[in-house]
């Protein structure tokens, strides 16, 4: 079988190895497709380099068929379609109080532990969730990244009828967009990209660069100066953290989706003067896998205009660079059996 490593240095190397059978509670899945994150770009760029156990296949936004079951495995049978949920929270601890997706030994597949950028690829059964047959295989690997935002709208307590403001038009900003949207909210999308907000915009969205459009004149003329229930900051950047605090109204919710790997500059004051809440929102919990598998499922949302780009998994090398040269695409895939 195709499976490719991370070698450091922007390199990866494409190569052969035996299908292993899965051992017992694991299954096997052939895998469809696998997207390139945010975070396997960051190994890429050997922003990881120090966690990652080189070489190493990586990759977790994926989708599938199970191909072999280990023993004991009885909650998916050989052609089921599937997703992984790639947490390994086996390193739970009493003192982690139950929520298994955050717990402090965490292991992330695909970072901790090898991933889905191969054609077969052997992981722990109850990682497992089981699609519908007729699900768009293409489509599935969205799943991982629209639970994240699924995640996120479901921690902001987002009701029919708010205001919501997304910080940020990339990947994952558009699907918290897609998501707030289904939940009934009026959505406002801040971003700076050209391509993206005309991307924004044909896909019904109300977008405003903070470039050329003061952001907080805008939210106030769009909700009667109430400004915004919940402000989702995806950006990751300062001038986003600058305006979060401003563009949020009184008892407003501001969710950080963003990764930052530093102390950032943030205005407490204004959490002070309109009793904002801050809420830290890090990957998903199984509720958002399936609330993700539906929204796919149903494929009312413009998913397939999402995936700017599918590679064969042998052209890895190509695919990582291609993305890099590409500030204005929003999903690559990998094509695993090719």
């Amino acid at each position: 079988m195709i499976v490719t490593k991370y070698e450091g240095n922007k390199t990866f190397t494409v190569g052969e190895k035996a299908i292993e059978q899965p051992a017992s509670g694991e299954v096997q899945i052939k895998v469809a497709y696998c997207g390139i994150c945010g975070t396997d770009v960051h190994i890429y760029h050997g922003m990881m380099d120090k966690r990652v156990a080189m070489p190493q296949t990586i990759g977790h936004e994926m989708s599938g068929e199970i191909s072999a079951v280990g023993a004991g495995v009885t909650n998916v049978q050989v052609g089921d379609k599937v997703v992984v949920r790639p947490l390994d929270n086996r390193g739970e601890l009493p003192s982690d109080k139950g929520i298994s997706h955050i717990c402090k030994n965490l292991k992330f597949i695909g970072i901790d532990s090898p991933g889905a950028m191969q054609q077969y690829w052997n992981v722990p059964a109850f990682t497992i969730h089981k699609l519908k047959a007729s699900t768009d295989l293409k489509l599935a690997a969205l799943i991982e990244p629209l639970g994240v935002a699924c995640h996120d709208v479901r921690l902001s307590e987002l009701k029919e009828g708010e205001t919501a403001v997304v910080l940020g038009g990339g990947p994952i900003g558009m699907l918290v967009a897609f998501v707030a949207k289904s939940y009934g909210a009026q959505v406002i999308i801040s971003e700076v990209n050209p391509v993206r907000i005309a991307m924004a915009k044909s896909w019904g969205f109300d977008v405003v660069s903070p470039i050329d459009t003061d952001l907080v004149s805008y939210v106030e003329g769009k909700t009667d100066g109430k400004l915004a229930d919940v402000v989702f900051e995806v950006a990751g950047v300062q001038p986003a953290l600058d305006i979060m605090t401003e563009v949020a109204g009184i008892r407003g919710r501001i969710v950080m989706v963003a990764i930052h790997g530093e102390p950032k500059p943030v205005s407490l004051f204004k959490f002070f003067w309109k009793e904002l809440k801050l809420i830290g929102a890090r990957v998903y919990e199984p509720e958002d896998y399936e609330k993700a598998i539906d929204l796919v499922t149903k494929n009312e949302l413009p998913f397939e205009e999402l995936i700017t780009d599918v590679q064969p998994l042998t052209k890895i090398q190509n695919a990582f660079e291609q993305n890099d040269l590409n500030p204005n695409g929003m999903k690559v895939l990998l094509d695993c059996q090719n």
